[in-house]
C-alpha cells in the first residue's frame, strides 16, 4: 500500500497496488474516521471500477454508513450528489487522467469539502495501515439507487443558461466527458470525438494539460465551421479549449475570461491560482472584482473560496469552480459560459482572448533535482530582492517579470512558471532560473 495514499485522492495500479482488498479497508477506514452514516459513491467507465465499487461498499456498510449508489458519472456529478442529496460525505472512484490500469478515490465531507493530505488521507492510511477500523456496526448499512444525471445537468442548465446555440466540437477521450456532457448537448450543437466508453483510452490520454491529446482536437475544429474545441480529462474535472483556428487556449486565459462576465453582473472574490498570468488579476481588477493567489490543488483553493465566500475560481490546470455549483468544479459549467461570452460579444473566442494576451508566460518546466528543498532555499536567497511569496513554494515578483518554483507532491522534480513582458525577456529570464535550479 506504500505509496498510495497521495495529497489529493488515494491512487494506485490495479492488481498491484491497489485492488478490492484494500479499497475495502479504505471504506472501513473513512467511516471510522468521519463517523459518517450517509455516504455518496460515483465510479467512471474503468471495468476494474465496478468491482472495486462492490468491495468499498462492503467496507463502508459493515461499518453502519449506508450507500447511495449514484452509479457511473463524473466526478463533478459526484460532488453535486453529495452537496445536494444532503450526504455526510463523497467518494469518487476513478484515477482521472493516469491511464487505465490505474484507480483510485477521491475523498470528500459534507456538502463536498475535500479530504486532502492534510485533513483526512494520512489519518486514513494510519487507520488502514494498524488495521484501527472501529467495531463493525451491529446493524449493516444499506445500499440504494439515484440518478443523480438529470438533477445536475437541470442544476447546470438553472445556474448557466445557453444564450445561443453555438457549434463546438467535444474531444470526450473515451471517458467521463461522455456523460459530463450531456449538460451542454441539449444547448449546443456538440460534434463529439471518441465518444464511446473505453476504459483503456484507446485513442490519447485524457489529459488535455499534454498539449500532444489536442491535436486530433485542432485538426477537427480546423476542418468545420466551429466557435470552439473542448477536451475533457478522464474523470471531467477539468476541461481545456481551443479556439475557432484551433489555437490552444491556455487555460488562466479562460479563468479570466469567466470571471469578466460573472463580475459584470456581481461583484465580489474571484481566485486564481498563483501560476496564472499577471493578466487575469488585471481583469478580475478592472472589472470590480477582489483578486486573491490561491495554492495551487483543488482543497486549498475550495477552503479559500468558503473562506471568503468567492464567485469563481480557475486553476491553470483546466479546474472551474463556482460558488453556485457548492464551490466545486463543473466542466459544463465553464463550457456553457463561454459559449454564453461568445453569443452576447458577437466576438470569436480568439478576439476575446487576443485582450488578455499582456504577458508571454515560459509554461510549466519540470526539472529533476536530487534536494527540493535545498533549491527552494537558494532561490529565496538569489532573489531576494524581489517580493518573496512563500503561499506554495517561492514566488518571486519585480515590475516587469515574475516565476514560481514549487516541489511536486509525488517526485523529486522542481516546477517553474515564469512571466514576462516580452517573449526576449521571458527566455533571458527563464534560462536564468533554469541555470539556478539546475546547478549543483
Amino acid at each position: 500500500m506504500a505509496g498510495i495514499f497521495k495529497a489529493y485522492d488515494i491512487r494506485g495500479i490495479y492488481g498491484k497496488t491497489f485492488n478490492e482488498e484494500i479499497i475495502k479497508k479504505i471504506g472501513r477506514a473513512f467511516a471510522t474516521f468521519l463517523g459518517c452514516r450517509k455516504v455518496v459513491i460515483a465510479k467512471d467507465m474503468r471495468p476494474h471500477s465496478a468491482p472495486l465499487f462492490e468491495a468499498l461498499a462492503e467496507g463502508l456498510t459493515l461499518q453502519g454508513a449506508d450507500v447511495i449508489d449514484v452509479g457511473m458519472c463524473s466526478t463533478p456529478m459526484c460532488y453535486f450528489a453529495t452537496a445536494s442529496l444532503g450526504a455526510d460525505a463523497g467518494i469518487m472512484i476513478t484515477a482521472s487522467h493516469n491511464p487505465g490500469e490505474w484507480n483510485g478515490v477521491k475523498l470528500t465531507r459534507e456538502q463536498a469539502i475535500p479530504i486532502s493530505g492534510d485533513t483526512g488521507i494520512k489519518d486514513i492510511e494510519r487507520i488502514v495501515t494498524e488495521g484501527a477500523f472501529a467495531d463493525p456496526a451491529s446493524r449493516p448499512g444499506t445500499i440504494s439507487s439515484h440518478d443523480i444525471v438529470s438533477e445536475y445537468v437541470a442544476h447546470v442548465h438553472k445556474v448557466t443558461p445557453s444564450e445561443g446555440r453555438l457549434s463546438i466540437v467535444a474531444d470526450m477521450a473515451n471517458a467521463m466527458g461522455i456523460i459530463e456532457a450531456r449538460a451542454i448537448t441539449d444547448q449546443l450543437d456538440v460534434t463529439p470525438m471518441y465518444d464511446a466508453l473505453d476504459g483503456s483510452f484507446p485513442n490519447h490520454e485524457a489529459n488535455p494539460l499534454k498539449t500532444e491529446t489536442l491535436t486530433a482536437l485542432q485538426d477537427k475544429v480546423r476542418s468545420g465551421d466551429y466557435a470552439f474545441g473542448v477536451a475533457f480529462d478522464g474523470d471531467a474535472d477539468r476541461a481545456g479549449f481551443v479556439d475557432e483556428t484551433g489555437a490552444i487556449v491556455p487555460m488562466d486565459r479562460i479563468t479570466a475570461l469567466i470571471a469578466q462576465d460573472i463580475l459584470r453582473r456581481k461583484k465580489g472574490v474571484v481566485f486564481y491560482d498563483l501560476r496564472s498570468s499577471w493578466a487575469v488579476r488585471e481583469i478580475i481588477e478592472e472589472n470590480g472584482g477582489t483578486a486573491m493567489m490561491s495554492r495551487v490543488g483543488h482543497a486549498f483553493i475550495k477552503q479559500q473560496m468558503r473562506d471568503h465566500d468567492a464567485l469563481f475560481a480557475g486553476e491553470l490546470s483546466g479546474h472551474y469552480y463556482f460558488k453556485d455549483n457548492y464551490y466545486t468544479e463543473s466542466s459544463a459549467m465553464a463550457i456553457l459560459a463561454v459559449a454564453n461570452i461568445i453569443s452576447r460579444s458577437g466576438h470569436t473566442l480568439s478576439e476575446l482572448v487576443d485582450p488578455i494576451e499582456r504577458y508571454t508566460s515560459s509554461g510549466e518546466i519540470n526539472s529533476e533535482v536530487p534536494d527540493t528543498d535545498a533549491v527552494l532555499s537558494k532561490i529565496r536567497n538569489a532573489y531576494a530582492d524581489g517580493r518573496i511569496i512563500t503561499l506554495d513554494g517561492v514566488s518571486v515578483e519585480y515590475d516587469d517579470w515574475w516565476f514560481n518554483v514549487r516541489a511536486s507532491n509525488t517526485e523529486p522534480l522542481i516546477r517553474l512558471n515564469l512571466e514576462a513582458r516580452d517573449a526576449e525577456q521571458m527566455a533571458s529570464k527563464r534560462d536564468e532560473v533554469l541555470a539556478l535550479i539546475r546547478s549543483n
